[in-house]
């Protein structure tokens, strides 16, 4: 984890989180560190029950692991977390992170292929393909306001921005 003293303070710095938080998140990192190698494999993610069940859980470390070496480091860990702080990322931001969700190959659009993947990750088996296929074709409908085949940010959130839950249920309790 590197300088231990020096890393919270710098992490406080460029989060939303405070130096106490901070030292609580590291306890977290460390628990979730199995192999003590300084950080996170998917297979440690997966070893806590509460995320074995979550379709999107690979999404998400994708997302965090932003050198995109595999695995989670703790500033890495930090940073992902922050977005979802009651304090941190404003509405915006929580935004941006949903779209990275679906936004698969980051050119910044959510392709018909894309919204595909993702649901059927979120529904496995429980639709046939042709059903989820439906679903997409009827969302990319009804959110592709300039026609081009495709949902932008800006359709995105005009979609999903307008969900007043959304913003409280992408908190994590510190």
């Amino acid at each position: 984890m590197g300088n231990e003293q020096s890393l919270p303070q710098n992490l406080a710095l460029t989060t939303q989180f405070s130096e106490e938080e901070l030292r609580r998140l590291g306890k977290r990192f460390k628990k979730l560190d199995i192999d003590k190698n300084g950080t996170i494999s998917i297979e440690e993610f997966m070893s806590l029950p509460e995320l074995q069940q979550n379709p999107l859980v690979r999404r998400v470390i994708d997302l965090f692991d932003t050198d995109r070496n595999g695995e989670i480091d703790f500033k890495e860990f930090v940073q992902g977390l922050s977005q979802f702080t009651v304090k941190g990322a404003d509405k915006e931001s929580k935004l941006k992170f949903a779209f990275k969700v679906y936004d698969i190959d980051q050119d910044g659009y959510i392709s018909n292929g894309e919204l595909f993947q993702v649901l059927k990750m979120m529904v496995g088996t429980n639709l046939k393909d042709v059903q989820l296929q439906q679903i997409v074709d009827k969302t990319i409908l009804i959110a592709d306001r300039d026609g081009d085949g495709k949902i932008s940010f800006e359709e995105f959130s005009a979609m999903v921005g307008t969900n007043t839950d959304f913003h409280n249920r992408m908190v994590v309790d510190v």
